[in-house]
């Protein structure tokens, strides 16, 4: 009987622990949704183009991307002279950089195209894991460059693991690492984002993008554009 009564006790704190676990992940998120304007604004647009410039190498590159909400992206690059592109859909993508050498449209690899589909969507997957299919963790705390940072773990249906730091204090997010699959070898990347500014539709950006090949920097953002979707086919 004492056997019995340590088991349910066993269970019941299991369940408790396995729900306050739960609550946390969610009280985060829903933190971090109101962070960055929160869910109902976000769900506001349908279109989005961002314009801005890459700094590497000493160079300062204007690119583009125009985006029609989890349906597809268009990136315009101008360097060295050179115009090129990158169109992501559900179902295609295409990359043409003359400055690299090509001469034409070429296909993406299926990795790619897969590991790319986040970003069709203008909000991040973190705030989309139910309903993707994907699993959230709390990892605890993490020291990010002198900033307290609550780390969180999302593994989605596919394979694919991102970690998000979010600031303990304002619930921006900070830092993200990804860990993808291309052409069977896995890579990581990981990103930085800083200053943040509030947009049309009451929804708040990180303006400054820092990863391993440079620096991303927003100088405007235009909500719910005019698109023609005839930009994210191939000219014929």
């Amino acid at each position: 009987m004492k056997t019995l009564k340590f088991l349910l006790i066993f269970l019941v704190i299991g369940m408790l622990s396995v729900t306050s676990k739960a609550q946390n992940v969610d009280e985060i998120l829903n933190k971090h949704a109101e962070a960055i304007g929160g869910l109902e604004n976000w769900a506001k647009i349908k279109t989005m183009k961002m314009d801005m410039v890459m700094k590497m190498q000493g160079m300062e590159i204007p690119i583009v991307a125009t985006q029609v909400n989890c349906t597809a992206m268009r990136t315009d690059i101008t360097a060295m002279g050179m115009s090129g592109y990158s169109i992501i859909t559900k179902t295609n993508g295409w990359n043409f950089m003359p400055f690299q050498g090509q001469t034409k449209p070429e296909p993406i690899t299926e990795d790619m195209l897969k590991s790319s589909q986040d970003e069709l969507c203008v909000l991040d997957k973190l705030l989309r894991y139910k309903e993707a299919g994907d699993k959230v963790e709390y990892l605890g705390t993490d020291d990010v460059d002198g900033t307290e940072c609550l780390k969180m773990k999302l593994s989605d249906t596919t394979g694919k693991e991102s970690t998000y730091f979010l600031d303990a204090e304002s619930y921006l997010l900070i830092k993200k690492t990804v860990k993808v699959t291309v052409n069977g070898q896995v890579i990581e990347n990981s990103a930085s984002m800083g200053n943040y500014q509030k947009q049309d539709e009451g929804i708040i950006v990180a303006m400054n993008v820092k990863t391993g090949g440079g620096e991303m920097e927003i100088k405007k953002i235009t909500i719910n554009p005019e698109v023609d979707e005839k930009i994210f086919s191939l000219p014929n």
